[in-house]
Formats: structure tokens, C-alpha cells, sequence
């Protein structure tokens, strides 16, 4: 197992490596880089003021008005590559240019970019005035809630379900969770999230619920009886979206596993000998059947904290790194789009290990070293 361990480790850089390759290719090409965001915000034209350039040698507050001076004189109708750019002294755009670090070629960027995060040295916001880290441990405890009770939710609803269509499979039963868990499968977190907003949170209907954060003002001087009930008031829709939306593949994955331990030898041996039927299903099928399920609930979370909630905190507006992400997408605040990125890439392949670890510390029958990587 130790050599298996090793072998996936090692194959975690050239992973990591291509992820980041792909994804820096990607971002760079798109329009609307940083230096775009700024342009636009110096002549005025950008969408929303979003832009705070850090004094950390990034970018100077004081580019903003050097720049508004230069559009405002009109000199040097120079060309520039950067669209909205026409109007602005050209030593500008190089001076913005060399603030966001964009005066060095493609390949020299990525290469100091990947040499800092293999030491964890995420760098500054652009916007914010921030370390890329700062921001994460800050935002990071707000998705956490929201991956641990999503989890544990999807858990305590879908093994119960699963185990319980499996053994009544092609029942009335069976079809009718079966029809739920199709409306499952078909609507994603986020629609749900939305009917939620619509119904209980003063849409259209009802206002029973919050629709921003995770407590209310004021919430440090309440008594802990009112700080944990107004916590769970606030994080009652945002939860029951993502479990609504979650729970259809793990109760699925249950059945089939049941259904596929159910029909073994061992099982009609067990039967055959009179033993109960309930001491059948928990004492010999439930283990080799929950393997999987078990087995997975490392990359379940991973996947729940990272990518199943990131729509869902922007529609509740809550504070984690999903809003995170989403904002430094739409500002291009690339120290946060790629330090976030490579972290997690990171987090979530190591919990893929984690996982297949867990299926030998379940069953040591499972031998790694017996098959290729």
C-alpha cells in the first residue's frame, strides 16, 4: 500500500501541472483581463466600480487619476492592443501593464506564478488589498458550514433511501422515490435554490426566511440559545437547495450496491441457514455494500464545498469562497482565480487518494499494489 501511496503522490505534480497549463492558457486569451478591467474604469466605461488597486506594487490608486488626467488632455492617440484604450498616454497602459506584472511574456508569468504556489505564496488581490490566502481562511469557514451539514444530510437521507428501495426493489414504493430521485437528478442545486428564494424568502409568496449571510446584524450580542437559532435560520435554504440537489446520485449509488450484494452466493447461503432476514441485510450485505459509499464521502465533500455550492452562495449572498470565486472571475483578479485554483486542484486530488485509501482501511481485502496506476 506504501508504494501505491507513492506512486499516486508522485502522479499528483504532472496533474496539478496540466490543470494549471490549460486553465492559465484559457483565462489569458479571453478579453477582459485586468488591464482591460482598469482601462475601462479610468475612462469610465466599465460595468460596475469594482476596481481597487492595492499599493503593493500590483497597482497604485494613484493610476486612476493619472490616468483620468491624460483622457482628459487627450494626448497621444497612440494605438494599443487593449480595447477602450484609445485616448490614454501609452507610458500608461505600459505603467498599468507593469503594475499587474503583464510587461514579462506568457511562459516567464507562468512559470514564476507555478514557483510561488509550490511554496504556498499565493500572492495579492489585485482589488482587494489583500493576500490571496488572507481571503481564503476568511471566506473558507462559511463554505465549510455549508459542505458539513449538506453532507451529512445527503448521508442520512441517502443510505436509509437507497437501502430501502434496494430491498424493495420494483415496488410502489421503489417507483415513486424513483420519480423524486429523477427530480433530483434533472434540476440542479441552483433552480432549486432559486424556488426556495421565490416561495419562503419574500419572492413572490412567502418571507419566512433570510435572503443574506449567514446571521443577522447584530448577531454577536445575542444570547448562544439566539446566536444557534438564528444561524439555523439563515442556513435552512441555502442547505436544503444543495441536499435537494445532491442526494439523488448517492441514493442511487446505495441501491445498486445493495441490489448488487443482495444477488451474491453468500447471501442465499446466509438466507439458506435461516438466519433473519434484518441480520442478512446489516450483519453480511450492509458492509461490502457501503464500501463505495463509504469510501467516497472524501471526495463527496471535496466536490459538495468546492463546486456544488458556488451558485448557490451568490444567490444567498452568502460570504464563502463560492461568492469568492465568482467575483474574482467576473474582475479578473487573477492572483485569486489561480491561487484558489491551485489549492483546491491540490486539496481535492488528495482526497481522491484519501479515498482509495479508505476503501483498504474498510476492506484490507482491496490490495492497490496489485494493479497498475
Amino acid at each position: 500500500m506504501l508504494a501505491y501511496i507513492v506512486r499516486r503522490l508522485l502522479l499528483i505534480v504532472p496533474t496539478l501541472f496540466g490543470i494549471m497549463v490549460i486553465n492559465f492558457v484559457i483565462v489569458q486569451v479571453a478579453p477582459g483581463g485586468p488591464v482591460e478591467q482598469l482601462i475601462a474604469q479610468i475612462q469610465g466605461t466599465a460595468v460596475q466600480a469594482t476596481a481597487r488597486i492595492s499599493g503593493t506594487g500590483r497597482g497604485e490608486t494613484g493610476a486612476g487619476g493619472e490616468g483620468r488626467q491624460a483622457a482628459d488632455s487627450g494626448r497621444d492617440q497612440g494605438a494599443s492592443t487593449y480595447r477602450g484604450a484609445r485616448g490614454l498616454d501609452p507610458e500608461l497602459i505600459k505603467d498599468i501593464e507593469r503594475q499587474f506584472g503583464f510587461d514579462k511574456p506568457l511562459h516567464e508569468r507562468f512559470v514564476q506564478m507555478m514557483v510561488n504556489y509550490a511554496v504556498f505564496d499565493f500572492g495579492e488581490s489585485f482589488f482587494r488589498d489583500r493576500g490571496v490566502m488572507d481571503l481564503v481562511l476568511e471566506k473558507l469557514p462559511v463554505s465549510i458550514s455549508l459542505g458539513l451539514w449538506t453532507t451529512l444530510f445527503v448521508y442520512l437521507i441517502s443510505i436509509p433511501l437507497g437501502i430501502a428501495k434496494a430491498v424493495r426493489d420494483g415496488s410502489t414504493f421503489d417507483v415513486w422515490t424513483s420519480a423524486v430521485v429523477i427530480v433530483g437528478y434533472a434540476i440542479p442545486a441552483f433552480l432549486f435554490a432559486i424556488l426556495l428564494v421565490v416561495l419562503f424568502a419574500g419572492g413572490s409568496f412567502l418571507d419566512w426566511f433570510p435572503l443574506r449571510g449567514l446571521t443577522s446584524p447584530g448577531w454577536e450580542d445575542m444570547s448562544w440559545p439566539a446566536r444557534i437559532g438564528d444561524y439555523l435560520w439563515h442556513v435552512t435554504l441555502p442547505v436544503l437547495a444543495l441536499v435537494i440537489g445532491g442526494f439523488a446520485g448517492l441514493t442511487m449509488l446505495t441501491k445498486n450496491s445493495f441490489l448488487e450484494e443482495i444477488n451474491k452466493q453468500y447471501v442465499v447461503t446466509a438466507r439458506s441457514k435461516g438466519l433473519a432476514e434484518r441480520r442478512v441485510l446489516y450483519g453480511h450485505v450492509f458492509r461490502n455494500a457501503m464500501l463505495i459509499v463509504i469510501a467516497g464521502f472524501p471526495s463527496a465533500f471535496i466536490g459538495i464545498l468546492f463546486t456544488g455550492a458556488l451558485i448557490v452562495e451568490v444567490i444567498f449572498s452568502l460570504d464563502g469562497l463560492g461568492l469568492l470565486g465568482f467575483e474574482a472571475t467576473i474582475n479578473r483578479d487573477y492572483p485569486v482565480m489561480f491561487g484558489t485554483l491551485y489549492f483546491f486542484t491540490l486539496l481535492g486530488l488528495i482526497m481522491n487518494l484519501l479515498g482509495d485509501v479508505m476503501y483498504h482501511v474498510i476492506d484490507p481485502r482491496i490490495d492497490f499494489e496489485a494493479r497498475e496506476v
